[in-house]
């Protein structure tokens, strides 16, 4: 296929970057999506209500920008892959520490200790990422880095349906620390951004030092992945409870495999082919198109009344969610100077992390209000969200094919 031609252009060593850095995101959405599946089964354990239990993603979303800013500094500083390795062991380390959890307030500590790890990965792996690569292939790279979160949805999907009825949700988070073993990859075949290697006397400067100038620019990103986080966990984090609440469909069912499988393949498809596309039109126009287009796939995704139908507008919906999403790597690293490109766009992902991470309680306490449930609450958050973050994406800058590095 001829968008995928950007990929066979690239070296042994790049496409080894690649290829870690899409894992690396990969594995740590799945272990973040683990939890999504198991809240049902977590609040009867410990005798609450499922809200509480949904403090747990909240906790996790809050806490990425805490592990983004300590990794992305030691990553500017130290360089991408070393600490790449040391971010990959400790979210995996404290997902299996989960499994451990005496008590719901021990799960939520734990959650949130994960959340500090797991918010320096997307950062890290993206600045490895597009630091190693041709520009003209940053487009679709970017597509294929971002559906590794899609990609790790799935995976938790097909770890739950398959395990969760033989080895209960503990065993279900002693699984997810098998992304460590990723650590072993990255050490053998994956070399350090060339870019950072070129330019690391700029990376010694202190933090405030290398951002001046650009302090709009960082508070613009931020409010951008506000609007992009919102968009993208109000369509996924509640998902498996709409699907056992609303439609009677239990967690580890076939049905509610084949209907997430659905969803994650249209988020596979839309992140290669919007980030591709990107490339052609510009990474602003791309992300708006995507975004307008996801407001008519709402009464299919949840109101299409057949599986037939919910399963086409799962996989619909997601195409444009993430297609939006499949611009987002290239899009704030071209946008991030030299000096902070292992800071700035994962700091900017999670603080918009952060002021996003009420969604799922909010539309659960939206659901628990109207009688519409989760069907009303979800629509009416992602009709919302989109026009929201089309319209913050569209005044934005862009820095499509920007060098990196020293002129």
């Amino acid at each position: 296929m001829s968008f995928l031609s950007p990929l066979r252009e690239l070296n042994h060593e790049q496409r080894h970057t690649v290829l870690a850095s899409f894992l690396g995101w990969t594995l740590d959405a799945f272990d973040y999506f683990l939890l999504v599946f198991v809240i049902v089964g977590i609040s009867h354990e410990f005798g609450v209500q499922k809200t509480e239990v949904t403090y747990g993603l909240f906790l996790t979303l809050a806490a990425r920008p805490i592990g983004a800013l300590l990794f992305g500094r030691l990553a500017d500083r130290f360089g991408r892959r070393p600490i790449l390795m040391l971010d990959v062991i400790l979210f995996s380390l404290f997902e299996l520490a989960t499994a451990f959890s005496p008590s719901l307030t021990v799960l939520l500590v734990l959650r949130f200790l994960f959340g500090i790890a797991m918010g320096g990965e997307w950062g890290l792996g993206a600045s490895l990422a597009m630091e190693s690569i041709p520009a003209k292939s940053r487009g679709m790279v970017s597509g294929l880095l971002q559906s590794g979160y899609p990609c790790g949805f799935f995976l938790g999907a097909l770890v739950n349906w398959l395990l969760v009825d033989h080895i209960g949700w503990r065993g279900l988070f002693m699984v997810g620390v098998l992304p460590a073993l990723l650590v072993l990859y990255i050490r053998r075949k994956v070399p350090e951004s060339p870019v950072w290697q070129e330019t690391q006397q700029a990376q010694k400067r202190g933090l405030v030092e290398a951002m001046q100038g650009h302090w709009k620019l960082a508070i613009y990103l931020m409010l951008l992945m506000t609007a992009f986080n919102m968009f993208s966990h109000g369509s996924q984090d509640m998902y498996p409870t709409f699907l056992q609440e609303n439609l009677h469909i239990p967690a580890g069912s076939g049905t509610a495999f084949i209907l997430t499988a659905l969803l994650n393949l249209g988020a596979l498809t839309g992140g290669l082919f919007f980030g591709s596309l990107s490339e052609r039109i510009g990474r602003r126009k791309a992300i708006v198109i995507a975004a307008l287009l996801a407001v008519p796939m709402i009464p299919l995704w949840m109101y299409g009344g057949s599986l037939v139908l919910l399963g086409l507008g799962a996989f619909l919906i997601q195409v444009m969610v993430q297609g939006a999403w499949g611009v987002v790597p290239t899009h704030l690293n071209e946008l991030s100077p030299d000096a902070v490109r292992g800071t700035l766009p994962g700091f900017a992902y999670q603080m918009g992390n952060l002021l996003a991470a009420i969604t799922a309680t909010a539309q659960s306490w939206v659901a628990a209000h109207h009688g519409g449930g989760l069907a009303f609450a979800m629509s009416l958050w992602i009709a919302v969200v989109a026009v929201l973050l089309a319209l913050l994406a569209w005044l934005g800058p862009e820095a499509r094919a920007v060098r990196f590095g020293k002129a």
